[in-house]
């Protein structure tokens, strides 16, 4: 499998690569410290046609696979833009992967032409306070009324829910049945409805230009045709996003690493110390160079997984490789900025403390590096299982 850009990608990769050099550190610095949404960003890229990027082109997007949007977040991230500026993105390229595939004809012509023009914002509602990851123990629960469900329970960590019209929401229509814990979970595209969902902020680390929320949701009256797919089987559907999301956050991850590694470059470059650039001494060149060949290395790796993917191959042994390498080489390349700028690193007129934030946010999400290792070690090894 070759890892060299054909024409259209490298078209696609400097096309995006001179949209996101129009907003530059200093944006993202103001809209990180403001906790404000890139609007001008967003509708930048909205209006390219970028938004729609993993869509469907019977449906208003452009029907490029998960190589296309991994080039596309890469290179938004190592412009500076970071997390911030993927964020907003993504959430579109991979969350309606499940719409695409299991929705129903007129959900698909109802809502996908409106998410690929950047008109329709959503969000991603899976992740609950006493569940995390394990999403069969979710308690949030749709009961069936007529010809609606109505939906009760919490969400958390569901990003971009202050601006967002419509949900993926994931809910319990059945008890947790022990002998098939996947069972009875029902996927859901509705309205956020504000008078019965309630979206508290939730105050972070980084990222500040994206919220993250909390969700209560109380009697949410849910149309049943905006179930996607069949009652019962809505964890199934949920994870035909999930690799492409490891794959493409890992794409994020090389790119912020490689803004990172820039920023420290150039610092090491220019800073005179002792009558001489900083970057001649080895203490300083020989971090910088092991992070630039982890990050090439990652970037080969994430790749191969975002092909396979495309490819309709099995993929979870690489989508979780990425996933794990490429948030490690953004972490060292992240502190390893930090640490170049010395004092200087701390200070956010410098850039890099706000990459480091966002580094740490890739070993988190969207699952940890623990549960990443975990799946390499019972289904590629074939150990016990850990958990």
């Amino acid at each position: 499998m070759t890892f060299e850009l054909t024409d259209e990608q490298r078209g696609l990769r400097d096309a995006v690569r001179e949209l996101a050099s129009r907003f530059g550190d200093a944006y993202w610095l103001e809209r990180d410290r403001r906790h404000e949404f890139p609007w001008e960003f967003y509708d930048a890229f909205a209006a390219a046609g970028w938004v729609g990027i993993g869509i469907p082109r019977e449906y208003g997007g452009a029907g490029l696979g998960v190589v296309e949007g991994g080039i596309l977040l890469q290179e938004i991230a190592a412009s500076g833009a970071g997390i911030n500026g993927c964020t907003p993105l993504h959430l579109s390229i991979f969350g309606m992967n499940p719409v695409v595939r299991h929705g129903s004809e007129e959900m698909r012509q109802r809502d996908l032409p409106r998410v690929a023009s950047g008109e329709l914002h959503v969000a991603f509602a899976v992740t609950e306070p006493d569940a995390g990851t394990d999403t069969t123990r979710i308690t949030t629960f749709a009961r069936r009324d007529g010809d609606d469900y109505v939906v009760t329970g919490r969400k958390v960590w569901i990003s971009k829910a202050q601006l967002a019209e419509k949900m993926l929401l994931i809910a319990r229509t059945s008890p947790r049945d022990e002998r098939n814990r996947a069972a009875g979970l029902t996927l859901f595209f509705t309205a956020l409805d504000r008078n019965r969902v309630d979206v508290r902020e939730i105050e972070k680390l980084g990222r500040h230009a994206v919220d993250s929320d909390e969700l209560a949701i109380e009697e949410l009256r849910v149309p049943a045709t905006d179930r996607v797919g069949e009652e019962g089987k809505g964890l199934a559907y949920l994870l035909d996003g999930l690799n492409p999301e490891r794959i493409l956050m890992a794409h994020e991850a090389v790119g912020l690493g490689r803004a990172a590694l820039d920023r420290a470059v150039r610092y090491a470059r220019e800073r005179i110390v002792f009558d001489r650039p900083i970057g001649r001494n080895q203490a300083i060149q020989f971090p910088l160079a092991d992070a630039l060949a982890r990050l090439d290395a990652a970037e080969l790796v994430a790749r191969n997984a975002a092909a396979r993917y495309d490819a309709g191959l099995p993929c979870g042994r690489e989508a979780n490789t990425a996933k794990y390498l490429c948030a490690e080489a953004c972490w060292l390349a992240a502190d390893r900025a930090v640490q170049t700028h010395g004092g200087m690193g701390y200070a956010a007129e410098y850039h890099v403390e706000r990459y480091f934030r966002e580094a740490r946010l890739l070993r988190i999400a969207p699952v940890s590096q623990e549960l990443a290792l975990a799946y390499l070690g019972e289904h590629v090894l074939g150990l016990p299982r850990s958990y």
